[in-house]
């Protein structure tokens, strides 16, 4: 098979690692709805399983469907926000998605990009992945599939390469408490992202 969509979907419906471009960076995906497929990205880029990663999806009613208990004014919050640069550390008090949520598990991550047509056709036909930056951990986030070590590139079944993106990970805004957090400065500005967030909420 040519078509580098078709390879995407095949590889992550069958349990396999793939590299995805978001509206940041590269990103390294893996069927959420399973735990082995999720683990194994944490084993790909050598990150400590107690560091949770987000749940991603093209569309935030996928995710809704997926975390029901989000329904509601962090539903409200994710609208008002999403899509967009931004992963958002949400409640999760049935605690779904155990293998992603890391040491807290009573918290999930949450993305919904701006994704190009290949990325955006790729999700709306698995639903969610689990989603990590394609970088070893600790070491910077690809802007360009070039970017991406080998390590990752090599043990993957699909790329898909939208050419070069913008470079800076999503910003990490934790709306679990009354007053939202940042807790990683990305592609927004930590100022702006709180004024949107309180805004939001």
């Amino acid at each position: 098979m040519t078509d580098p969509v078709g390879r995407a979907v095949e590889a992550i419906r069958a349990g396999s690692a793939v590299i995805l471009p978001t509206d940041t960076v590269y990103g390294l995906c893996a069927d959420g709805y399973r735990e082995q497929p999720a683990l194994r990205l944490f084993k790909l880029k050598k990150r400590p399983e107690s560091l949770p990663i987000a749940l991603l999806a093209a569309e935030l009613d996928v995710i809704l469907d997926a975390v029901p208990e989000l329904r509601g004014r962090a539903a409200v919050a994710a609208r008002a926000l999403l899509p967009g640069p931004y992963t958002l550390v949400l409640p999760n008090p049935a605690r779904r998605f155990r293998w992603l949520c890391g040491s807290t598990p009573e918290k999930i991550g949450v993305r919904v990009p701006e994704l190009c047509s290949e990325a955006q056709a790729v999700l709306e036909r698995v639903g969610a992945v689990a989603a990590t930056s394609a970088n070893l951990h600790g070491r910077p986030e690809p802007a360009r599939v070039a970017d991406i070590p080998s390590e990752l590139s090599g043990k993957v079944d699909a790329v898909v390469d939208a050419g070069a993106l913008p470079g800076r990970p999503s910003t990490v805004i934790d709306l679990t408490d009354r007053e939202p957090r940042i807790l990683r400065e990305g592609a927004v500005p930590a100022a702006e992202a709180l004024r949107l967030a309180i805004a939001a909420g």
